[in-house]
């Protein structure tokens, strides 16, 4: 879900690579039927957590008699630099946020288009916003189905509704984040590319485009100020139990994903925050992802690989998925009224289902920050400022 750079791991890093990825990994013939036979009982997923689950993989592993291994990481380039690195011959399956698969691992030939034909169906079930052609799934040219969508969710800020009402924090926005009384009253999840999306946003710049030195400048001053008032910077868990205990009053960035956890045992209290407004597209105020998960351009790929892509398109599956150890999030099938009926009220309460489509409206959807090197620079220099 939550797609990062990871410490130590810049865009430049990234992208450094490109063309010699795209031309040592030229695309082979889609699914071999020599390559299917070699590895029929064996099937390995690159993922978010969640998809690595038991409760996921074991009724598969039953059903199929194979031997699954899925590995879960934090970040999607780092899986993306696993697969230029030589673990295209690995891999079956990886997942990651919307933009990865449509603007670098297809056009690096890291990934294989699906069988339009066998997918296609599939989207007639999903929410009414993941319909069919639906843009993160296909390719740039809408001619190649390169994925399959499943979890999502908003993600912005997090609040203790008992602290700051939810009416001021949606109206408030970003803005509260400059507030000088709430110094000292926040706190930070470690993630950096969502961390640099939200000091621009609460700098009142717009992260997805080129930036001027000018832009810059403030998103330096911004990124100094917010690392200063902070009173903890930490993972999901530290971030939740110092809401419940009172320690903090919000928290930058965060939503449906991290917050989950803690509504589902019993603090609803705490919610993940859409703001009405911001300085993005359309002067939108908060910004969501889409996991995509595709097939690897693994030579010897797995037939396994398909198979799996529709196991995890059925109700029962479907919902496991949503609710997996971890976190707890909507998916696109809760389209299928067989699927949707599967969610108990506290499982809906827990995604925030009740303002779901809102919430989603009022966000532009996870990309690539084109200067992003350079403000995760300013940003780690700020964070090294509180000692």
């Amino acid at each position: 879900m939550t797609g990062v750079y990871g410490p130590g791991l810049s865009r430049r890093s990234l992208l450094k690579g490109m063309a010699a990825g795209a031309g040592a990994m030229a695309a082979g013939p889609l699914f071999s039927g020599s390559a299917f036979a070699a590895r029929e009982k064996e099937l390995n997923i690159l993922c978010w957590e969640g998809y690595n689950s038991a409760q996921v993989l074991d009724p598969f592993r039953a059903k199929t008699g194979a031997t699954v291994k899925a590995e879960s990481l934090t970040n999607d380039p780092t899986m993306i630099n696993r697969l230029r690195a030589g673990e295209i011959n690995t891999w079956d399956l990886i997942n990651v946020n919307n933009p990865w698969a449509r603007k670098v691992m297809l056009p690096e030939k890291l990934i294989k288009p699906l069988p339009k034909e066998q997918f296609e169906p599939f989207f007639a079930k999903m929410l009414p916003s993941f319909k069919w052609p639906y843009k993160w799934a296909m390719s740039d040219d809408g001619s190649e189905l390169i994925g399959m969508v499943q979890r999502f969710g908003p993600y912005s800020f997090v609040v203790n509704t008992d602290k700051i009402s939810r009416k001021t924090a949606e109206d408030t926005g970003w803005n509260l984040f400059n507030d000088p009384a709430l110094a000292g009253k926040y706190g930070i999840l470690e993630s950096d590319d969502w961390n640099v999306f939200g000091i621009f946003i609460v700098a009142g710049i717009d992260p997805f485009k080129v930036h001027t030195p000018e832009e810059m400048a403030t998103f330096d001053e911004t990124a100094k100020r917010v690392f200063k008032g902070a009173k903890l910077i930490g993972d999901i868990a530290s971030m939740n139990q110092a809401l419940i205990s009172g320690e903090i009053d919000l928290h930058l960035t965060g939503g449906t994903y991290s917050v989950s956890p803690a509504r589902a045992d019993g603090h609803p209290n705490l919610r993940a925050i859409t703001p009405l407004k911001g300085p993005l597209t359309g002067g939108k105020g908060g910004i969501s992802w889409i996991e995509v998960t595709s097939t690897v351009n693994n030579p010897q790929l797995s037939p396994l690989a398909l198979d799996f892509l529709k196991y995890v398109q059925a109700p029962e599956v479907a919902h496991t998925v949503a609710f997996a150890e971890g976190t707890f999030n909507p998916v696109a099938q809760m389209g299928n009224p067989d699927c949707f009926k599967l969610f108990t009220k506290e499982e809906l309460d827990a995604i925030q289902w009740d303002s779901l489509e809102e919430e989603m409206a009022r966000s532009v959807e996870y990309d690539i920050v084109p200067d992003y090197d350079k403000a995760l620079d300013i940003m780690n220099a700020a964070k090294r400022l509180r000692g």
